[in-house]
């Protein structure tokens, strides 16, 4: 075959892809989107038989699934779309199978790409020092923005945790504050000196102003003496990061993921960061330990002379 020969795709084989759909749409309703996902999936593959091996999607075997998943593999291609094509192949050939139309489905024992979790977002210590420091103490918005953003790296806590927070979940006498997790799961979680600091100021100063005599049980009261929705406080965190100069893109779990990275960089034992999180289980804190590393990589890569 020529290079000026264009390579097209068998025209059975686009009826196959249409009328697969066609079925699938009638069986689970999918939308316009998904259908043009697995319609770009499957005249991909079809596409390469045609090209390379000049066999139809029906004839493929697993070695042309595996050559296949190889060949994305070494042009580039991502572990999360090749799971996605391969889910639409395996879909395409189990349908073929149950319309009796296909003895053995040659996806049945491919294994999908693992997919590794992606890191949290986090930042630097410089990074929250900068970001804390940004709220103007001198007014009561500003002193109660501070307090609450030095217990919320303080703690390690949810800005749902943060924003429901009561009065009586706090002792200051002792220095902790009792947080009501996912499931309402309790957890003591020590405030440290700087945040109680903060704290005890907000409450005796800023925190009356802001109530306008109003009663609230919550901490960090909104309008009304109600408490703070979540959205409201994430826009004052984007606001404060602005002016902190922060360009690495925030999560409104930014700082809790500080939190439990810094630690880890400090030598924290996993198990205490898992208490201190909240999380049921300590294959959820252990990502944080592949946080380290990759930070122990950086500063080798950057200070190291043959890094």
């Amino acid at each position: 075959m020529s290079d000026e020969t264009p390579v097209e795709i068998h025209a059975t084989d686009l009826t196959e892809i249409e009328r697969f759909l066609d079925a699938i749409w009638m069986e689970s309703g999918l939308s316009e989107h998904t259908l043009a996902a697995y319609r770009n999936d499957l005249r991909g593959f079809a596409l390469w038989l045609a090209a390379g091996v000049d066999v139809r999607l029906t004839a493929a075997s697993r070695e042309h699934l595996s050559a296949y998943l190889a060949h994305r593999h070494s042009t580039g291609n991502k572990a999360r779309s090749t799971a996605r094509l391969l889910s639409s192949l395996r879909r395409f050939y189990r349908h073929l199978v149950r319309e009796n139309r296909l003895q053995d489905d040659p996806s049945a024992r491919i294994d999908s790409p693992k997919l590794g979790r992606p890191l949290p977002k986090s930042l630097s210590e410089a990074q929250v020092d900068a970001l804390l420091a940004a709220p103007d103490p001198e007014q009561p918005l500003g002193l109660r923005d501070r307090a609450m953003l030095e217990v919320l790296y303080a703690c390690g806590l949810r800005v749902s945790e943060l924003v429901g927070l009561t009065v009586e979940q706090l002792n200051l006498r002792q220095g902790v504050v009792r947080v009501l997790g996912k499931g309402s799961k309790e957890r003591l979680v020590p405030l440290g000196e700087e945040a109680m600091n903060w704290l005890q100021t907000y409450i005796s100063e800023a925190r009356p102003a802001l109530l306008h005599k109003q009663v609230s049980d919550f901490v960090f009261p909104g309008r009304g003496g109600e408490a703070m929705t979540r959205q409201a406080f994430w826009y004052r965190i984007k606001d404060y990061a602005r002016k902190a100069e922060i360009r690495t893109s925030l999560s409104p779990h930014t700082l809790r993921h500080a939190f439990a990275t810094h630690l880890v960089n400090h030598g924290a034992d996993l198990r205490v960061v898992q208490l201190l999180l909240g999380h049921s289980d300590l294959s959820t804190t252990q990502i944080y330990t592949h946080v380290a590393r990759e930070r122990l990589r950086e500063l080798h890569a950057q200070h190291h002379p043959r890094g």
